[in-house]
């Protein structure tokens, strides 16, 4: 399709009919895989158990901004959350978070056992890369995208659980290592695989991934300040945890005040990378605007 007439294809859709679209997608992917009952199961409660899902709505958005038709950016999306999914269910394991708690319901662990839990976060891994390679075009740029994101998430909680860094790292870059990489690292990919499925060019594909580097960074510091300053039952899960396990974050390293201020500068980044989007002039900002502005806010 020439690259005049894929301009105004996106259909527009209101965020409830965004949302519905991937939980269906997400249902039918489950349902596919043809697991076996207790393997669905626990599947089915890992990702279908509630949810911001604000990596695969960032992802549509992304393809809207940049001109795209969503049906190209839905094999994607429904992958990046799969791949989200399965960091949530080992991350709450006993080995590594050990929670027990997630989106107000029990982890996935807690209500199946560990092994379960394990080979759910698995099959939801393999899962996802099925479906990135279903992508009706791009799929090799989508693949190499979601897999190289997945690797550099890994290895921030690697680091972030064992440590290891090199001798004289001061704490304030490790943190950013971190943070850039196990939480940035998605919502860097959300954006790149928004404007990969709409055939955009580097130049807006990388004015994309800055935007989603800096929201992702923003994300990771407010859900700090979350877990300083907010309770189980309004978070949503195990709050004051990270600083009980002697983990690095924002506000142990920076402080409240500073972590605040961060907060402020990433904003200023992300909407400085919005306009470099909108000069384009191929799809519409306001969803990426929207999201950015209710990161912003967020207070769980």
């Amino acid at each position: 399709m020439a690259r005049a007439a894929r301009v105004l294809v996106l259909r527009r859709m209101d965020h409830a009919n965004l949302l519905k679209t991937l939980e269906d997608d997400l249902g039918s992917a489950i349902s596919r895989a043809r697991f076996s009952p207790q393997l669905g199961d626990a599947c089915r409660h890992a990702v279908l158990g509630g949810g911001k899902r604000v990596r695969p709505i960032l992802l549509f958005e992304s393809t809207r901004a940049a001109g795209g038709h969503l049906d190209d950016a839905r094999f994607a999306a429904t992958a990046l959350e799969l791949i989200h999914a399965f960091s949530l269910v080992h991350d709450d394991l006993p080995a590594l978070d050990n929670d027990l708690v997630r989106r107000g319901l029990p982890t996935v662990h807690a209500k199946y056992g560990e092994a379960l839990a394990i080979l759910a976060g698995d099959a939801l891994l393999a899962l996802a890369f099925e479906n990135a390679a279903q992508s009706p075009h791009s799929a090799g740029a989508l693949l190499r995208e979601l897999s190289s994101a997945t690797m550099r998430m890994i290895d921030g909680q690697c680091l972030d659980t064992l440590g290891g860094f090199a001798a004289g790292t001061s704490l304030s870059e490790q943190l950013e290592f971190v943070h850039a990489n196990k939480t940035g690292a998605l919502f860097r990919c959300a954006t790149a695989l928004g404007g990969i499925a709409a055939r955009a060019d580097q130049d807006l594909i990388r004015a994309l991934s800055t935007f989603g580097s800096a929201l992702g960074l923003m994300f990771q510091i407010i859900d700090d300040i979350i877990d300083e300053t907010q309770t189980t039952e309004h978070a949503g899960k195990a709050t004051g945890k990270d600083r009980d396990a002697g983990k690095l974050t924002y506000p142990v390293v920076h402080g409240i005040p500073a972590s605040r201020a961060e907060v402020g500068r990433l904003e200023q980044l992300a909407r400085e990378a919005l306009e470099l989007v909108q000069s384009h002039n191929l799809g519409s900002i306001a969803g990426l605007s929207s999201i950015l502005d209710r990161c912003v806010s967020r207070t769980n």
